[in-house]
């Protein structure tokens, strides 16, 4: 527990303006969009860090005082990643929020943990170069955040996820010694990646503070082919049917019914309820290649059992469907006073299973869910409407989910994604990490995290 003398020091690290202590500020800081029936504990404190050396002093005096450390970007994570397990000081990004660099001839991008990936994406852009990973939440989710938790989003068929574009780190360890991981070049063999190990480890071993991250040449133009079908399954296996043709789009998203319904209620964006299923795929090169792509494509989908096709028009018309379905978590927030959002992937061979089984699982135990996926990926997203302070609901909820994760398993797929483990998911972490594997993961954190500070209580 900090006191009052904690308080003042913290205060001479980072200055008075920039600490939350009293209980209601610090309230909202006890939970993220996991909407977990067991929120976190309260911090005791809310730190506003504004430099590496602010880090650097802060966890110098975690740790000597054994005081446990969470840090937070948006708090957009789904499954608990940044609540407080014991309490103890949250790091607030939100004022490390500056791009240093984008450096154009090396197609590198230096930024502080909290920029908006949004805010990255726009000014990369402006200068004829692409950051590719996009989380559906990425006008506010922060870079920070998508590296902690290895997201990506629908661009990930094509151009891969975050881990993919990240060069080099610079992190403060839970003892406060500043480390650079790995190199500011597009290759690098020298030693053991631990950059790549920081990909994914929520907050449990460095705190990142500074991260170069690669960039690509911003495709010249793009088109979204949205494909409406009678059948949900000619539109799952539809998928394979346009990979099986060399058409490699950018993206393959999919909705299914009740997901097309509540997002059309929500938004009121013309799409066509009465279909089963809708696909959305997005090709993306040289203009002069868009017209052979989107031929082919629609072909393809044509002869899977596609009902109707549209093809945006303009940069307007594009925008406007894939709103669509970055809406739909929003949207499905209508049907009950939650929604639980989970991340499930399976090999893309196995992909219409897991859509069926979901299906099922949910009219077993009467649950409410729109299903959305990366279906190029074979990244299923069940979005699962409730009450969870209905303890008979909530069961049934959890029970549902158990077997989505076992039948996942049981197809060789794994229960998380894009969306991290956290708090939400680490009970169920060891039916699919390596036993060997997760006693080195155990003793990895106690190398980096030995008083167990770094955001306790998560993954493992």
């Amino acid at each position: 527990m900090l006191l009052k003398n904690d308080y003042k020091k913290i205060e001479k690290i980072i200055g008075n303006n920039n600490i939350l202590t009293s209980k209601e500020e610090c309230y909202c800081y006890s939970t993220d969009s996991s909407n977990m029936q067991n929120a976190g504990k309260v911090p005791e404190a809310v730190v506003f860090v504004k430099n590496i050396e602010e880090i650097q002093n802060i966890m110098k005096y975690a740790y000597d005082n054994g005081i446990p450390i969470v840090s937070r970007g948006a708090g957009t994570n789904m499954v608990g990643s940044c609540v407080c397990a014991n309490g103890g000081i949250v790091l607030n990004f939100s004022k490390m929020n500056k791009i240093l660099e984008i450096d154009s001839v090396n197609m590198t991008a230096t930024v502080q943990p909290g920029v908006v990936l949004g805010d990255l994406k726009s000014e990369t852009e402006k200068l004829g170069l692409l950051f590719p990973p996009d989380p559906s939440n990425y006008r506010v989710s922060t870079v920070g955040g998508a590296i902690a938790q290895s997201s990506s989003g629908a661009m990930a068929f094509k151009y891969g996820t975050t881990k993919d574009y990240v060069l080099s780190l610079t992190v403060v360890t839970s003892d406060g010694r500043i480390m650079k991981l790995g190199a500011d070049t597009i290759k690098d063999s020298v030693g053991y990646h631990l950059a790549q190990l920081m990909v994914g480890s929520e907050g449990t071993l460095a705190v990142i503070a500074e991260a170069t991250l690669k960039l690509i040449p911003k495709p010249e133009a793009h088109r979204v082919v949205a494909a409406y079908f009678d059948e949900i399954d000619n539109c799952v296996e539809s998928v394979s049917n346009i990979i099986s043709k060399q058409i490699f789009p950018a993206a393959i998203d999919f909705m299914d019914k009740n997901s097309i319904a509540t997002t059309e209620e929500f938004v009121k964006c013309g799409l066509n309820t009465q279909k089963e299923g809708l696909l959305l795929v997005e090709l993306d090169g040289f203009e002069s290649s868009m017209e052979y792509q989107i031929n082919k494509t629609k072909a393809a989908l044509k002869e899977s059992g596609a009902s109707e096709i549209r093809v945006s028009e303009s940069e307007e018309d594009y925008n406007d469907i894939w709103q669509a379905r970055r809406v739909s978590f929003a949207a499905a927030t209508r049907l009950a006073p939650d929604v639980l959002s989970d991340d499930i992937i399976v090999p893309r061979k196995n992909f219409s299973k897991m859509v069926k089984k979901c299906k099922e699982i949910a009219n077993k135990y009467n649950l409410k869910m729109c299903l959305v996926a990366h279906a190029g990926d074979g990244n299923i997203h069940p979005q699962i409407a409730l009450n969870i302070e209905d303890e008979d609901e909530f069961r049934k909820y959890t029970d549902a989910k158990s077997e989505m994760y076992e039948y996942a398993i049981s197809l060789n797929g794994t229960i998380s994604a894009e969306h991290g483990v956290g708090a939400e998911k680490k009970n169920y972490a060891s039916k699919i990490i390596d036993k060997n594997a997760l006693e080195y993961m155990k003793m990895i954190k106690k190398v980096f995290d030995p008083k167990n500070i770094l955001n306790p209580n998560k993954i493992i």
